[in-house]
């Protein structure tokens, strides 16, 4: 974990790095040399472990990713673990990402086989309606082997940690029992640490889900892919680091040309400089903190901006969508 953190940090010296484009702004973010490396916690190989076992229940498997990025750091292993059962994959946090890309992501998933795509808002119930149906399609139409007579359907939920797979149970539980949470929701990634219990999601048909733990792949496919899945909230802040996270999330606003950050936090106009943007995230924010400074005649204590405070609400604004609605891919 540490030298896949490593290769993240190593691009703290972007900020003042090359690449520039006429207009100012960067049009590659330099990751520098090395390599991604390896993320992979107990749990997860755990839970991994569990899911394969639970597999032979499955009547269909749900896979939940974040519409931000809806094409990176979908866990290969879990394509393993598919098999040949019937598969939807769930894009959520559609309210975050930007509608106009996906006409493009679906085509493109097309090409890579994945033929039965729903873009969901599970805090809004959007679209979520359409899941149950498409399921009970999708298993009717498909050998259920050792299952044939069962009458109710048995659907896994997978994913990659914290793109909202409690969140779609919670919300199919509200459209279709009127019943409240039955698995707990968080902002981080690993709340959910092993597979669950089934949890009843529809009476007609008669549905079950099992929740399962966030599992990232056991080697990202590279340093700028781990730091998407950084940014949308799939690896804690703190082993990546909110300074390098903004930096990055600054140059693809800038790239996208999505610049909601200088009306909401007072820039007279877009820049490239980090330091310089979070000045103002600071200055806007009131993020201070006191410094002791060792003059000639004693200590002084000092207020100064707060950066790193800066950057971790910079970060949350665009979890929150206040930066404007964004596809990192």
């Amino acid at each position: 974990m540490r030298r896949w953190v490593g290769a993240l940090r190593a691009a703290a010296t972007v900020a003042s790095g090359p690449c520039l484009e006429s207009g100012g702004f960067r049009t590659r973010f330099d990751f520098g040399s090395r390599d991604a490396a390896s993320w992979f916690p107990g749990h997860m190989a755990k839970g991994l472990r569990q899911m394969r076992a639970s597999l032979r229940r499955a009547d269909c498997l749900v896979e939940v990713h974040d519409a931000r990025i809806p094409l990176s750091g979908r866990n290969p292993v879990l394509q393993e673990v598919l098999g040949i059962r019937p598969h939807l994959l769930v894009l959520n946090k559609m309210d975050l990402a930007d509608p106009r890309q996906q006409s493009r992501v679906l085509e493109q998933l097309r090409q890579q086989g994945c033929l039965h795509v729903v873009f969901t808002d599970c805090q809004r119930d959007s679209n979520v309606k359409k899941i149950v149906p498409l399921v009970a399609k999708l298993v009717n139409s498909s050998p259920r082997y050792h299952r044939a007579e069962s009458t109710e359907y048995s659907i896994m939920v997978i994913g990659v940690p914290n793109v909202g797979k409690s969140s779609l149970i919670n919300s199919l539980r509200r459209l279709h029992l009127k019943k409240g949470k039955a698995t707990a929701v968080g902002g981080e990634p690993g709340v959910t640490k092993a597979v669950l219990t089934r949890i009843q999601v529809c009476e007609t048909p008669l549905v079950y889900l099992v929740d399962t733990p966030g599992v990232l792949p056991p080697k990202l496919a590279d340093v700028e892919t781990g730091m998407k899945l950084a940014l949308c909230g799939a690896i804690r802040d703190h082993l990546v680091g909110e300074d390098i996270m903004a930096d990055y999330l600054l140059y693809v606003l800038n790239q996208q040309q999505q610049f909601g950050y200088m009306e909401l936090y007072g820039l007279p106009e877009a820049s490239d400089n980090i330091r310089h943007v979070l000045k103002y995230v600071a200055v806007a924010l009131g993020k201070t903190q006191k410094v002791k400074v060792l003059t000639g005649t004693g200590n002084v204590n000092m207020t100064m901006l707060d950066y790193s405070a800066a950057a971790y609400e910079f970060l949350r604004a665009f979890r929150a969508g206040r930066l404007g609605r964004l596809t990192l891919d």
